[in-house]
């Protein structure tokens, strides 16, 4: 069983990158409005990012998920048989997971994204190769 943890320093490059976006929009906005004073549409944006990234982390950093032979399981309901997974795609410093049934699933901030998705990949392939076990009443009638 392989635990996922995600990484502070992704985290942290993540909302980084947020505050970036929010600061230009915030400018943006307040310029093409006429505002005397666009640089505080700065202040606003990098205020709202850190705030709300200072609010989350304690729980986004606290998200585990495990990757063993016949699953992929994560926080709450999201448990899926690693046969069933169609598509494993990197999304930055994510991974994103997708079943046959549509699910889709979102492992967020990783330290190395492309080595996770590698390893799901591999574990994923490994369930589809070996016989789906029988169940009861799918025998072949005499």
């Amino acid at each position: 069983m392989t635990t996922i943890r995600p990484d502070r320093m992704a985290y942290l490059r993540a909302y980084a990158t947020m505050a970036a976006i929010a600061m230009a929009i915030g400018m943006g906005v307040l310029w093409a409005m006429g505002n005397p004073y666009p640089w505080t549409g700065a202040v606003g944006g990098l205020a709202a990012i850190a705030l709300r990234g200072w609010y989350l982390s304690s729980e986004e950093l606290a998200i585990t998920w495990e990757l063993g032979p016949e699953r992929l399981e994560g926080p709450g309901w999201r448990k899926m048989a690693l046969r069933d997974i169609t598509l494993v795609r990197r999304l930055g410093s994510s991974v994103q997971v997708i079943t046959a049934q549509g699910d889709k699933h979102l492992i967020k901030y990783l330290a190395d994204a492309e080595t996770v998705k590698a390893d799901i990949e591999q574990v994923a392939g490994a369930a589809r190769a070996r016989p789906t076990p029988a169940e009861p009443g799918d025998e072949a009638p005499q």
